[in-house]
């Protein structure tokens, strides 16, 4: 035969000793009362007493009837009396009972014949107040109803949390049927890991007696295994009268929908926390490279596992998004994973150029403008958002498992594309990420599409910039020149800063750099028009402030530009220069055997203020004596006093000193700020000697 599957039984005997009472008989207060056979009180119990009012010695030998009853109710008792003792059979009913202090209450009685070893007949009468056990029986009414009807789940689970109780509500809730319960553990009907903290909590319970109330639990039952739902539960302690443990109850609600809106609501502000790191984030300059970098920073690891972002190739070129004929090819611009990963491998690399087929979800949103959400990948689909066999390998190695592809659109033209995966974060993305993904994406996009902007006219300020300013041959007569211009970093616009020699007539050198306020190509255009000014009024060979006062009403005319500029004349048969300035930070004056200086010159208004005299200066340049002359972007700097900074130039201008060119690249090395917010224009001349020994002499002078 077929060994039926036993379930474990409630300890409810114990193997040797007495077992403790219930309270039940002492709520219901039953009394006992033995009659003879003619009716009269043998016995009499405690409860009797307490129950009647009469104590034993007045109640025992006294006839029952009319002791305890009314004068009308005495024939009806003793006729059920008598047919008890003569049939043997029981009798239960009610009787209107006279107590000793008057009063009247209705007493509850179960009757029944009793016969001892001499064949002698007795009755046994219990009873109770009926008042007491009918509110007794309304509360297990109550009890029972409100057990099986509650929508909430309630159970009882003895000190080894084995089920003894439980309502159809937490049946359901568990996937279990309630008689599966009785007998078998907590951790039987729930063997979920979620649980493993609920049964802690349980045993905590029992051992303190302290209660919990409202202990969140969330995890998978039989009921619905493939989601996640929550409950509310509380635990308390169950004992009897005499304090002994009888085990736990558990009242569990059913909160998964107030959970699963708590979850939205986190996520609504993960999701607005997200679109605000963006904002603060994402196009913190004009660097195209740098601002695809923050894109990818923002979304990973917060909405996705690894990212990549793609520009057109053609928006960089030309600041379009024409893609032409074929297959659209793609500039990488940055990758970014949570984690390291062989994925990365799969996906190209910054800064290299790609194409992808037709298929593919880049190219799905180059060609229709609109995102592309796969929320389940198959093994098999991986390919679809591979570039080619062997990145789809490494994508599924490492669990891709989700897929988004959002267009990059700026003024409603697709620059690019951002495309996003989950491999270790289970949950597949959902229209909610993808949302989130085009929220980012269109900011991110402007940002990028300004900075293309930026990049092309930056790029055409600089070419017009560089091909404005002379092209210098090293030596003039009794001089050996250097000169650099560097234009700001990518993030800034190119400035209006020159530099310039011209020769003159009798071997003299006019030396003059030059800043004009402002940037991008206007400020570029202004400039090439002041130098070609100053290099006709120098041919008019006049004085330096004449020239400056001449130039001065040009810049008026080019309203709203203004200037500042040195100009400098070297005669090399006096050994002499003549300086004037017109606002201009004043140049070094590098003397052998000296330390460096500042020259102190009338500092004069930028050119373009108009109505305020120039003066010039006149100075004694030797053979081996260097003159620096350059723009505030070499000194100047957000973050450092314009003092500290002039004294660092001269530090790196003391001695030994360098040729013209390593002073030249020494200095902007050293002292040029890494931001680069500004343009800097650098001339570096020495003196040198007319006689043919320039070399020798020159090599003794400055210690080379």
């Amino acid at each position: 035969m077929r060994r039926t599957e036993q379930r474990p039984e409630p300890a409810d005997f114990p193997q040797a000793g007495p077992v403790e009472p219930s309270g039940l008989l002492d709520l219901l207060g039953v009394a006992a009362v033995l009659l003879e056979a003619d009716g009269r009180i043998d016995m009499w119990s405690p409860q009797a007493e307490e129950l009647f009012g009469y104590t034993r010695g007045e109640a025992v030998g006294q006839y029952a009837a009319p002791l305890l009853l009314h004068p009308e109710h005495q024939d009806a008792a003793i006729t059920l009396f008598a047919e008890v003792m003569a049939t043997g059979r029981g009798w239960a009913g009610a009787f209107p009972v006279r107590h000793k202090d008057g009063s009247t209450r209705m007493v509850e009685f179960r009757n029944m014949r009793l016969t001892d070893n001499q064949g002698d007949h007795y009755a046994l009468g219990l009873a109770t107040d009926r008042t007491t056990l009918r509110q007794v029986e309304r509360n297990l009414a109550l009890s029972t109803r409100l057990v099986t009807q509650a929508p909430i789940g309630l159970a009882v689970l003895d000190a080894d949390l084995r089920y003894l109780a439980i309502n159809p509500a937490l049946a359901a809730m568990h996937g279990v049927p309630e008689d599966e319960h009785l007998g078998r553990g907590f951790r039987d009907i729930l063997p979920g890991t979620p649980f493993l903290g609920a049964e802690t909590v349980m045993r905590q319970v029992l051992i303190s007696g302290l209660p919990v109330v409202d202990q969140q639990v969330v995890g998978r039952t039989a009921a619905d295994p493939d989601h996640d739902h929550a409950w509310a539960a509380s635990f308390y302690r169950l004992e009897d009268h005499h304090g002994s443990v009888l085990g736990l109850a558990t009242v569990v609600v059913d909160v998964t929908d107030r959970y699963r809106a708590a979850v939205k609501a986190d996520q609504a502000q993960q999701r607005l926390r997200l679109i605000a790191k963006g904002s603060a984030r994402i196009g913190t300059t004009l660097e195209v490279e740098r601002t695809a970098r923050e894109l990818a920073d923002v979304v990973v690891p917060d909405l996705a596992d690894m990212v990549a972002v793609d520009l057109l190739d053609s928006v960089l070129q030309t600041g379009r998004g024409d893609v032409g004929e074929g297959p659209a090819l793609f500039r990488a611009l940055a990758v970014k994973t949570a984690y390291p990963t062989d994925a990365t491998e799969a996906i190209v690399p910054p800064g290299s150029l790609t194409t992808y087929h037709a298929d593919h979800p880049a190219a799905h949103c180059i060609r229709t403008g609109r995102p592309q959400l796969i929320t389940h990948l198959e093994r098999r689909d991986i390919p679809r958002i591979a570039t080619d066999p062997d990145a789809a390998r490494l994508l599924a190695k490492a669990g891709v498992h989700t897929d988004m592809a959002v267009p990059l659109i700026a003024r409603g033209q697709v620059i690019g594309v951002m495309g996003l995966a989950r491999a270790r974060n289970p949950l597949p993305f959902d229209e909610d990420d993808l949302t989130l993904a085009c929220e980012l994406a269109s900011s991110a996009a402007l940002s990028i599409d300004n900075a293309v902007l930026h990049q092309h006219i930056r790029s055409a300020a600089e070419t017009l910039q560089r091909s404005l300013l002379p092209q210098l041959t090293p030596h003039h007569p009794g001089l050996e020149v250097a000169a650099r211009y560097l234009p700001a970093q990518a993030f800034s616009e190119v400035g209006g800063d020159w530099y310039d020699v011209i020769p003159l007539d009798g071997g003299r050198t006019v030396l003059t750099v030059g800043d004009v306020m402002g940037s991008g190509i206007p400020a570029a255009t202004t400039m090439g028009r002041l130098r070609t000014a100053t290099s006709t009024l120098a041919d008019l060979d006049l004085d330096p402030a004449r020239i400056l006062t001449h130039l001065d009403k040009i810049t008026h005319g080019l309203d709203p530009y203004i200037a500042t500029c040195v100009y400098v004349v070297y005669d090399p048969d006096h050994r002499r220069i003549q300086v004037a300035s017109a606002g201009h930070l004043p140049p070094v004056l590098v003397r052998a055997g000296k330390p460096p200086e500042l020259l102190d010159l009338p500092t004069g208004t930028p050119l373009g203020v108009g109505g305020v005299p120039f003066e010039t200066t006149t100075l004694d340049l030797q053979p081996g004596d260097h003159l620096v002359l350059y723009t505030d972007g070499l000194v100047e700097t957000r973050h450092d006093p314009i003092d500290e900074r002039l004294a660092d130039l001269l530090r790196l201008l003391a001695p030994p000193y360098s040729s013209v060119e390593e002073t030249c690249d020494r200095l902007l090395r050293q002292l040029r700020d890494p931001a680069g917010h500004d343009d800097v224009a650098l001339l570096v001349a020495r003196a040198l000697p007319l006689d043919g020994g320039g070399d020798h002499l020159a090599g003794g002078a400055t210690g080379s």
